[in-house]
């Protein structure tokens, strides 16, 4: 195609391709880079952002966009790309160059102030980065708007176009009274997990060959992307070829490599399975952050915390690790992995517990945007609500409110998405089983591919030719409703704790 559209396209996958840069320069930053070089990494990123940003944000492309417009068919695959080229040139053209390069800056430096305030259990060291940060991301929502008069609206369509933040706090209201009665009624059951299985000695080399050996299993490509160590697990995508992963190992928790890794490997699977034909275009751009998250949190939960998928892998881990293992039976493992109870940090919490955490973020981060929670009040009212929330009170800043690198890294707006992908990945499950009639058998013998296949062709191969709610009706027939996710938790309670 020529004219307009394609000249959109041009231009449109050039910026992609300096976001790439900017992106493979944050990914090195959080892996490799010497803290001495934190200060010129911040001023790299921020002429990143602003050259990204003047390209997004030209006052040409509006024309070009009205013309490509009239180029393409309506309902085609094409009108998406000029549909979301339009979506971020309106916001861009909101926000100036100057809150742009700033930002960034803020962020590099956000990130590396708060890995040392974690490290060292000293809130006061993130605390003017934090209140930096959010001042920023108050004028970006600002700049942008938001009909509503919620600020956190602008924020939170960046991840999920269209949502609102009334609508995620109805929603997370409505989970919160169905998941309560669960996490009760496990604590109060007479059997639990005999997690001590897990936090026995697990040398790092060996866990090492287990993930990456299960990442490749499930259909991660290493010839077109790497696992790396970092304090954070993240998935980052670069481009066709070039998706990196990263998890983090402690010797005495088998859980947090091997589910870290199961996680970020769905994340890279979504990348490495994105159409490459449309590549640094929407169409060949992940959906959205909540549909991002369905990818791992189905892989990760879905099928790595299953009996068919311990049942294939329990002899090799047991291989592996026979003095840990020795003598422990199946059953008693694939208890151990499924544990519920409530526990300080978001990336090792069960399935149940898991969104009463994200509902916490939502709530704090939502407050410090509109003004209502002072930076230097979070660690009082994390702990505050947290007791509240899961009935446990933070022994430190470290494992409460600096224990994630969201807020340093700007992400306002990030954290209910991964509830979303909670209750994405339920109803693709569901459709799943239905489509694939072997699919319990294939995970018993490791035969991860007719899945992966299907999951490209319901999501990943579309990239955003729908928005989040159009690619849910299309890939399970359904709006996404909390049904699937309620019955897959109560389903599992009540195998593996006894209870109603």
């Amino acid at each position: 195609m020529s004219g307009a559209y394609a000249e959109l396209c041009r231009r449109e996958r050039e910026r992609m391709v300096l976001a790439s840069c900017a992106g493979l320069l944050a990914w090195d930053e959080r892996t490799y880079l010497p803290p001495r070089g934190v200060a010129h990494r911040g001023e790299q990123l921020a002429l990143l952002a602003r050259l990204c940003h003047e390209r997004i944000s030209a006052p040409a492309l509006a024309e070009l966009v009205a013309q490509a417009a009239d180029e393409v068919p309506a309902d085609s695959p094409e009108a998406a790309n000029v549909r979301e080229i339009r979506r971020h040139h309106e916001r861009a053209v909101r926000v100036p160059a100057r809150l742009v390069e700033e930002l960034a800056r803020a962020t590099s430096q956000g990130q590396q102030a708060w890995e040392e305030a974690k490290r060292t259990d000293d809130f006061a060291l993130f605390r003017p980065h934090l209140a930096r940060l959010m001042e920023l991301k108050r004028e970006e929502a600002m700049a942008i708007g938001a009909p509503s008069g919620e600020w956190y609206d602008a924020l939170l369509d960046e991840y999920e176009p269209g949502l609102t933040a009334n609508h995620v706090a109805q929603v997370f209201g409505e989970l919160r009274t169905a998941l309560a009665p669960l996490v009760e009624a496990v604590r109060a059951a007479p059997r639990q997990a005999p997690v001590e299985l897990l936090q026995r000695r697990f040398p790092i080399d060996r866990q090492k060959l287990l993930v990456e050996m299960v990442a490749a299993a499930i259909g991660f490509d290493f010839t077109a992307g790497r696992l790396d160590v970092t304090v954070h697990p993240f998935c980052s995508g670069h481009g066709p070829g070039d998706v990196r992963l990263t998890t983090r190992y402690n010797e005495q928790h088998l859980n947090e490599a091997l589910f870290g890794t199961l996680h970020e490997a769905g994340h890279g699977i979504y990348e490495q399975n994105l159409p490459v034909e449309h590549a640094g275009l929407p169409l060949g751009t992940a959906c959205s952050l909540g549909v991002h998250e369905s990818q791992s949190r189905l892989w990760e939960n879905f099928i790595g915390r299953s009996r068919p998928f311990w049942s294939w892998l329990f002899p090799f881990v047991q291989g592996l690790f026979p003095q840990a293992l020795a003598g422990v039976i199946l059953d008693d493992f694939h208890f151990a992995v499924n544990d519920v109870r409530p526990s300080f940090i978001r990336i090792e919490a069960d399935e149940v517990t898991y969104n009463l955490h994200i509902i916490l973020r939502f709530e704090l981060e939502r407050d410090l945007i509109r003004g209502d929670l002072a930076p230097a009040d979070l660690p009082a009212a994390w702990n505050e609500k947290f007791a509240k929330t899961l009935g446990l009170r933070p022994t430190s800043d470290a494992v409460g409110c600096l224990q994630d690198v969201h807020w340093s890294a700007g992400l306002v707006g990030y954290f209910p998405t991964y509830t979303l992908g909670n209750l994405l990945a339920a109803q693709l499950m569901e459709q799943a089983r239905h489509d694939l009639s072997d699919l319990s058998a294939d995970c018993e013998r490791g035969h991860f591919a007719p899945l992966k296949d299907w999951l490209v062709d319901r999501v990943h191969r579309h990239g955003q030719r729908w928005r989040p709610t159009e690619l849910c009706r299309q890939a399970t027939g359904h709006d996404l409703v909390a049904r699937p996710l309620l019955d897959h938790l109560g389903g599992k309670l009540r195998e593996l704790y006894d209870v109603e």
